[in-house]
C-alpha cells in the first residue's frame, strides 16, 4: 500500500466530534517506495486527502512510506516512531498531539 492509500484509510477513522473547531492542513512527505506528497485537510467537520504540496500547511510529517503505512495500520506506535526519528514533525505540535485522537491512531 502506498502512502496516499494509507492516508485515505486513515480518513475512514476520522472522528468529527474530536476535531471540533479544527481547521488545518497536514502535509505528508513520504519517502521511498510508495512515497510521494499529499496532504490531509481538516475543515468544517470533515477530512480529505489532496494530492501534492499544500501552500501553507499547519504541520508537516516527513516519514518513509512503509513507516506511514505501519503507523496507520497500528503496527508502529506514532510516538515511538517520532522518538526513534522515523517520523519527523514540523509546525504545530499541538495539532499533531490532537491528530492521534482525531484519527484514532
Amino acid at each position: 500500500m502506498d502512502a496516499k492509500e494509507s492516508s485515505i484509510q486513515l480518513i475512514n477513522r476520522f472522528d468529527a466530534s474530536k476535531a471540533k473547531g479544527v481547521s488545518a492542513v497536514i502535509q505528508i512527505k513520504a519517502s521511498g517506495d510508495g512515497g510521494g506528497n499529499h496532504a490531509i485537510v481538516i475543515k468544517d467537520g470533515k477530512a480529505e486527502v489532496i494530492d501534492g504540496l499544500a501552500d501553507s500547511p499547519n504541520a508537516t510529517l516527513d516519514v518513509a512510506a512503509k513507516d506511514w503505512a505501519a503507523i496507520n495500520s497500528g503496527d508502529l506506535d506514532p510516538t515511538m516512531a517520532f522518538m526513534s526519528g522515523k517520523l519527523r514533525v514540523g509546525g504545530d505540535m499541538g495539532l499533531m498531539m490532537r491528530f492521534q485522537s482525531i484519527f484514532s491512531v
